[in-house]
Order: structure tokens, then sequence, then C-alpha cells
């Protein structure tokens, strides 16, 4: 199975030009020749214009041209505004990246972390759950509350659907007694934050922005424990629209890959909790696609 799911691909930020825009938005806050970036939401929202400062400058300093940052309201509003053109270029969760990809025929994903083709989830339980760690999926979380993250979240959905219906023959549905929750804002620090509270006793999450929570003490891992860890999988990526050559020259593209896998900026690749960041390639997503279909979430 570890040998089907490594070639997965990417979940979750959005760069987009306001260049030949198709929204008003967009017009609005980059002017006619400004790429904007903008991120799904898999993280706190309140964050994200501060955390993507940096990249801001860096990439205008790069590429010689405007850069700034809007926010995109879910997952599915940063598709959507890829799709109309608002969004340009998108640092898309696998699920979301593959949907972008098959809305707009000839964009490209460009970069990727260099951890990102090794990805995984954890599943955590409230420390009053009694659950241990363990190599064995623990069925035991049946008649236990649990959530998801966002519903369009590659790590935080799409995944554990898939491992779950792996481990156990049955949809997250079918498996559980009680109703499957999700996190409506917030995303995977909502998850962390829930199960540590205990408002619920296990969820699914990304196992960066677990790790970057502990590690800067936002997060008690002795409330909030991991009691079993996903097989890999690829995740995020990078994509952009391929109006982007026609906006700013034959080219550009391959000048903007460039400038984010040379990338030495620390605070800059902190937008993406990542760092580094190395090629990538639709065809690296062609399994998540096949996931999606596979667990209902794509057509």
């Amino acid at each position: 199975m570890k040998q089907i799911v490594t070639i997965l691909g990417a979940g979750a930020v959005a760069l987009s030009v306001s260049c030949k825009p198709k929204g008003t938005e967009a017009a609005a806050e980059g002017g006619s020749s400004s790429l904007v970036i903008t991120a799904i939401p898999d993280e706190k929202v309140s964050d994200q214009a501060e955390n993507y400062k940096p990249l801001v400058k860096y990439l205008s300093d790069e590429l010689g041209v405007p850069v700034t940052f809007s926010e995109s309201s879910d997952y599915a509003a940063a598709v959507e505004r890829f799709k109309n053109g608002e969004i340009h270029m998108a640092w898309f969760g696998g699920l979301t990246g593959v949907q972008a990809m098959e809305s707009v025929e000839g964009a490209r994903a460009i970069a990727q972390g260099s951890v990102d083709p090794n990805f995984k989830s954890y599943f955590i339980a409230h420390h009053t759950s009694g659950l241990q760690k363990s190599d064995d999926f623990p069925v035991e979380i049946s008649d236990m509350t649990f959530t998801f993250g966002s519903p369009g979240s590659t790590s935080g959905r799409l995944m554990p659907t898939y491992f779950i219906e792996q481990e156990t023959g049955k949809t997250p549905e079918e498996f559980f007694t009680q109703p499957v929750q999700f996190q409506s804002e917030g995303g995977h620090y909502a998850t962390a934050k829930a199960v540590e509270s205990g408002s619920v006793q296990v969820g699914a999450i990304n196992y960066k922005t677990y790790d970057t929570m502990v590690a800067e003490g936002d997060l008690d891992a002795s409330k909030a424990q991991i009691i079993w860890v996903t097989p890999d999988y690829a995740d995020y990526n990078l994509t952009v629209h391929p109006d982007l050559d026609d906006q700013f020259g034959e080219g550009f593209i391959d000048k903007l890959q460039t400038a984010l896998v040379e990338c030495e900026d620390k605070d800059a690749l902190r937008a993406f909790n990542r760092d580094d960041l190395i090629p990538a390639k639709n065809e690296d997503f062609a399994g998540i696609k096949a996931v999606a279909e596979k667990v209902g979430l794509m057509r």
C-alpha cells in the first residue's frame, strides 16, 4: 500500500495574479500587473498575512513585479478563484491542487516542499481516551467522537478517509458509531486544539502542523497524543495558472519556479511551513486524483 500512496500529491497556499482579472476583488487588491498570493486556510487564518510578508518581499525582489497577499475564505474558494482567473499560482493541498489542475487546462504544478513527496497524517487522541501509539490501526476509536479537518483537506480528510477504508473495509460514516465531525474554520490547528481540549476525542491531522505546534509550545502533546501514523503519501504543491506567461512574458513561469526552488530565505519559506522547496510536476499528483475518485470525493 505504501508504494501506491507515495505517488500522491499535495495540500495548500495560492499565489494569484490580478493580471487579467475576472473578479473585482483581484483588480481592487493588486492592480492589473500584480502577482497576488492567497493561502487555503489549513491553519490559523489570522496569522497568514503576517507570515506571508517575507515571501511577498522575496518574490517581488526576485521577479521584479508587484506582489500582494490575499486571503481565501476556505479550500473551495481558493480553487474557485483559481478557476475564475483571480488566482494564478497556488500552494494547494493534494486534493485542491488536483481540482485546480482539472479545472484549468494548462495549469501546472511547479514546486513543493522537500518533505511533501513523503507526507503523512497523524491520528491523535485526548489523553483520557486511554489509547497509546501503535503500529496497528486503532479500531477502538470507532465508538469515540472523531473529527477531520477541512472537508477539502488532503492530510486532514482525503487520505485519512482512504486509510480508514483500507484498514477497516468501511467508510468513516460506517465505521464510527457517532457522527463524523469537521473543522469549518482553522483547519489542522483547530483539529489539534479540539482534541487537546477534549471537545472531541480523536482527530486526523497534518503531521507538520502537529509537530510545529508542539515544538513552538502551542500544543500540549501529553493531552493530544499521537496514536497512529499513516503510511506515506505525496502532498502540498505550488500550482500556477497558464495565464502567467501571457501576462508577464514567455518564460515567466519558469523564472518563478527557479525563484521558489532556489529560495534560501527561511522567513519567506515559513509561509509554507517548509525549510526548502523542490521542483514538482502534474504527474506527481496523479495518485491523489485516483484516491479522491475511489473514495467519492472527486468525479
